[in-house]
């Protein structure tokens, strides 16, 4: 079976990361490459693997990096198809490599996951794949499952074990707790003006609206129906959580907001459909990137640059050009600059 995903990695010494990718996808049983080529030292080999790899079927690319981790980039320079970006630690915590993966110029973006997040980037792959396959959708379903479910496990494990004169560990207990699935109420006033949209686009606050204006903006050059709405999680969590649970259509949710990103985070606990976060500044100039990118594992977050709207149209144009032929077009004509913005 020919493989679906590419794994590139910068360095040999960068394997350790690309185990934690190997390893979701020997979970999720999805065929995958792995190969080693070096954006500096070896470029030719870099474009020759990615345009190859391309035309004999690669749906999505993973490339991880450290340092200056300028591979991810390169990858991206030679498909259509989405690329993952990982940065590894390896000097500045890793930071070096965050910043020099996520903050990549439009019309060129990279799904940037959190330092070392090689598992973050499987199941990212995965969720992008799962758009137009739905046994693939379906494992990841269960793996993301399997995440949460280890959550509530430590609770009898970790918790319940420690013995403290004023803890009292019978009272909720968790193995006993009754959790209520949520859903949309299709009654709500203003819930949404598109719940067939391919895209949903929410706004945690006003202001970051000018930045859902260029994703919008984008979408429409590319003929991709979308959807937007401002709405919080924390300040109105009820209809924040109506608004997702009723756009059960959309295949892709983009996730604007400054002032901690609740947003983005927000989206993938209720969907299992790919996020793409991005990170704005809020009227101080503080930025929110590292809140948006560094999600747990089994919750990835595709984060784009500050403020880089535009970018997140493309990511999302990517991920449902997989198996559309006029996406593909029209990301070529828009990429060529052959589409007026």
């Amino acid at each position: 079976m020919m493989p679906k995903i590419m794994i590139i990695l910068g360095s040999g010494s960068d394997i350790a990361i690309a185990e934690k990718s190997m390893d979701v996808l020997d979970k999720l049983e999805i065929p995958y490459s792995l190969k080693i080529a070096s954006a500096h030292r070896t470029p030719d080999l870099v474009r020759e693997i990615v345009k190859q790899g391309t035309d004999a079927g690669i749906e999505v690319f993973i490339g991880i990096a450290g340092l200056a981790a300028h591979l991810p980039g390169a990858i991206a320079a030679h498909t259509p198809r989405p690329v993952i970006g990982v940065p590894v630690d390896v000097k500045t915590g890793g930071i070096d490599a965050l910043q020099s993966i996520v903050q990549m110029p439009y019309p060129s973006p990279i799904s940037t996951v959190g330092i070392d997040r090689g598992d973050n980037a499987a199941i990212l792959a995965a969720q992008f794949i799962g758009v137009h396959d739905e046994e693939v959708r379906q494992k990841v379903i269960a793996l993301r499952k399997t995440y949460a479910q280890k959550v509530i496990d430590s609770n009898e494990e970790i918790v319940d074990k420690i013995d403290r004169p004023f803890l009292r560990n019978d009272f909720l207990r968790i193995k006993n707790l009754k959790i209520e699935e949520i859903k949309a109420d299709e009654n709500a006033e203003d819930c949404c003006k598109n719940k067939d949209a391919e895209v949903a686009i929410i706004v945690g606050r006003q202001t970051d609206v000018v930045t859902a204006k260029k994703v919008a903006v984008i979408l429409s050059r590319l003929k991709i129906s979308h959807d937007i709405k401002v709405v919080c999680p924390i300040r109105s969590t009820k209809k924040f959580t109506n608004y997702v649970k009723s756009m059960e259509n959309a295949k892709v949710f983009i996730g604007i907001s400054s002032n901690s990103s609740q947003v983005t985070g927000g989206i993938v606990g209720l969907t299992d459909r790919p996020v793409i976060g991005v990170p704005c500044t809020n009227e101080n100039g503080d930025d929110y990137m590292l809140t948006t990118v560094s999600m747990p594992p089994g919750a990835p977050v595709a984060t784009v640059g500050i403020n880089n709207g535009n970018n997140a149209a493309v990511i999302a144009a990517e991920i449902l050009s997989i198996n559309n032929p006029n996406v593909v077009q029209l990301l070529d004509k828009l990429k060529d600059k052959k589409i007026n913005l």
